[in-house]
């Protein structure tokens, strides 16, 4: 469920905040820490809100989008509560770790590491560091904690996995995760702007949909 107020930016240090006017514990049934989706006068972020006690709850602002915006000026503010948030990242949907404009093929030293080379190719990195991320080693990557991931390296992306289960699909949007079934595992690739990048087979000009179960969008 989405939750829309208008809402003041308080500066904090280079960064800021906006005060949620409800008690989260009672909306949400939560303690601790809460992942959230935030659109804040038609620029999207994601955050873990900061408790200020008692239930109650800010929205933290990195300083590259305190910027964009007027310090003590009301803006429209809609989020929703995910199950992904961002722990201790330098990166942000303002600041990503880098713009896609294009991707390089990267290819796996042994199988299991399929999903950990769609957030290497996507964030550009080594399959190493997206592994030390993800918290996960091979056969261990799942779609949500590649999500997980793209959230830290603030690459964003839609909230909706497509679900298609072989069923043709008609076009791709510009930028994908895509999940395949392969026995008991998935396996994972990226699309990229009619290119397919699988890390056991290398750069593909065309894909045998039959195989696809689904796919989330990246936003580049």
């Amino acid at each position: 469920m989405k939750y829309s107020f208008i809402g003041k930016i308080d500066k904090e240090g280079e960064a800021g905040f906006i005060d949620l006017p409800f008690n989260v514990w009672e909306i949400f049934k939560k303690e601790g820490n809460v992942p959230a989706k935030v659109k804040l006068n038609g620029i999207t972020f994601v955050c873990n809100l900061e408790p200020k006690g008692n239930g109650y709850y800010k929205i933290p602002i990195h300083k590259e989008i305190v910027k964009q915006f007027e310090i003590g000026k009301e803006y429209p503010v809609t989020f929703r509560i995910t199950k992904y948030g961002v722990e201790d990242s330098p990166y942000c949907s303002a600041k990503p770790i880098r713009k896609i404009d294009h991707v390089d093929c990267i290819h796996q030293p042994h199988d299991g590491l399929c999903g950990q080379a769609c957030i290497a190719m996507l964030a550009g990195i080594t399959i190493d560091e997206a592994s030390d991320v993800m918290h996960c080693a091979e056969w261990q990557a799942t779609m949500d904690k590649m999500i997980g991931a793209l959230n830290y390296f603030g690459i964003e992306h839609t909230e909706e996995l497509i679900y298609t289960m072989g069923v043709p699909v008609v076009k791709l949007p510009k930028c994908a995760i895509l999940m395949e079934k392969m026995g008991r595992y998935s396996h994972y690739l990226v699309y990229f702007d009619g290119k397919f990048y699988d890390s056991s087979l290398g750069v593909m000009e065309s894909y045998d949909f039959d195989k696809l179960v689904g796919y989330l969008e990246v936003l580049v």
